[in-house]
């Protein structure tokens, strides 16, 4: 199945709303209905590679709690937004809009693993505590 198609039915999304219909040229209206189509699946599937990548990261996330380490990594963050600054150049995408939505996907995959982490030591906790 398709993101489309799982977008289409999380909801009841009408693509032709539009406060603009009535307003304008039946043709423009056309135009403008078909662009933003495929920027509806451009957005299903950024929302199904997000949920992708949490997934993985939830793994890292649990890895780092079984071993102990930090929910953070500065210097894997510094190269993966030095590395998307240079893909956003390279696809004529501002760098900095680039860094600030990394920035916002790294605070967020942060607070998971320190969650994860907290839950590993309650459940060390308990275990323990049974013994």
């Amino acid at each position: 199945m398709t993101a489309e198609h799982h977008a289409s039915q999380a909801f009841d999304f009408d693509p032709t709303a539009s406060s603009l219909a009535g307003e304008v040229d039946p043709s423009v209206m056309e135009e403008l209905l078909s662009i933003r189509s495929s920027i509806d699946n451009i957005d299903a599937t950024l929302v199904f590679l997000l949920a992708e990548r949490f997934k993985a990261t939830q793994r890292v996330g649990v890895l780092k709690a079984r071993h102990k380490l930090p929910a953070g990594d500065p210097g894997r963050e510094a190269a993966q937004i030095s590395r998307l600054r240079n893909l956003a150049t390279e696809a004529h995408l501002d760098p900095a809009f680039a860094e600030k939505f990394l920035n916002f996907i790294i605070s967020e995959v942060i607070r998971h693993h320190e969650a994860i982490s907290a839950d590993h030591e309650r459940q060390a906790g308990r275990a323990d505590s049974a013994s």
